[in-house]
């Protein structure tokens, strides 16, 4: 039993499987692999699936399906049971891909060991990209694949941005954070979530005031891309960003944006996306009824709802990084 198992880890060795960090459900940071996509492009070459589009729906579904707890070679990804073994299977606790495939199921026997296991890593990303080929492997069949399996053009538009942020960086370990005030400048910040506003009706804050100097550079926190960039009554010059872990990042009160910041921009942590300004609180060009500061937001979506969260630790802890750095 012992050779058994001594031979089963060098095996997995060889494969190449990786052990996917703790991460704590709250963080909104998904467990990612550590390694840089050998497992999304040894699948890929499978099924002639490019491997950034693999990375992307598991990292997608991660977000949305992630486990507190991961052990080596587990998935990060929890299919629901009706999806892996299919809606009509009277065993939703079926293993075998015959079986599944009658009933329209999309678990797949991945590293061929007879069983179409939802908890393990090779067999959930073989099932992914098996679904992504489902209508063809040109880029409007992958497309067309996805809308099959989420029947949501926001969605669709999320899974293929971040193919495209993996296919530029060319890895799938795209972790990197960065606070976002540069260090050699002046700010101040505590917490303020949950501070009453009355601008605009009554409401709560949901982030954190980051004082610097008028025109002080903002920089993205982390790699993704701008889903959204222009006026806000409450937030005058802002832009969101949509991170890897399908977390919308938002910056407030700017002054101007970095030149050559669009929307669909892909960024990276660090990058300069604006400057700190005292914009918003009424019509668009609305100036000065505060004093400078960035306003940072963070917005975690797990698939059926959108909601804020206090930003402050994740702001010291990046801080911290950033200062070690």
């Amino acid at each position: 039993m012992r050779t058994a198992r001594f031979l089963f880890l060098c095996m997995c060795c060889v494969l190449g499987f990786t052990v996917l960090p703790l991460q704590a459900a709250e963080t909104g940071e998904v467990p990612q692999l550590t390694d840089p996509a050998q497992e999304f492009r040894k699948v890929a070459a499978q099924t002639n699936i490019p491997w950034f589009y693999i990375a992307a729906i598991y990292q997608y579904e991660s977000s949305i399906h992630n486990k507190k707890k991961l052990t080596s070679g587990q998935s990060a990804v929890q299919i629901p049971a009706q999806d892996w073994c299919g809606p009509m299977n009277p065993n939703q606790l079926d293993r075998d891909e015959g079986t599944i495939r009658v009933f329209h199921g999309i678990g797949r026997d991945g590293n061929k060991d007879g069983i179409a296991d939802p908890t393990n890593q090779t067999d959930v990303i073989y099932s992914l990209a098996n679904l992504l080929r489902s209508n063809g492997l040109t880029e409007d069949d992958i497309q067309i694949s996805l809308w099959n399996r989420y029947e949501d053009t926001m969605v669709v538009d999320r899974v293929v941005a971040f193919a495209r942020i993996y296919n530029q960086f060319s890895t799938a370990d795209l972790s990197q954070k960065a606070f976002p005030i540069p260090n050699r400048y002046n700010y101040s910040y505590r917490s303020t979530w949950g501070d009453k506003r009355g601008w605009g009706g009554r409401r709560m804050h949901e982030g954190t005031d980051i004082f610097a100097d008028y025109g002080t550079p903002v920089v993205a926190t982390s790699y993704g891309y701008v889903e959204m960039k222009g006026w806000n009554k409450f937030g005058g010059w802002r832009i969101g960003i949509r991170d890897l872990n399908n977390v919308y990042h938002y910056y407030a009160h700017l002054s101007a944006y970095a030149k050559g910041i669009q929307t669909r921009s892909i960024v990276t942590p660090g990058q300069v996306i604006g400057y700190v300004g005292s914009s918003g609180y009424g019509k668009p060009g609305t100036s000065g009824k505060f004093a400078p500061h960035l306003h940072y937001g963070m917005y975690f979506d797990n698939g059926t709802r959108s909601y804020a969260v206090d930003p402050a630790p994740h702001l010291r802890r990046w801080e911290l990084q950033s200062r070690r750095k």
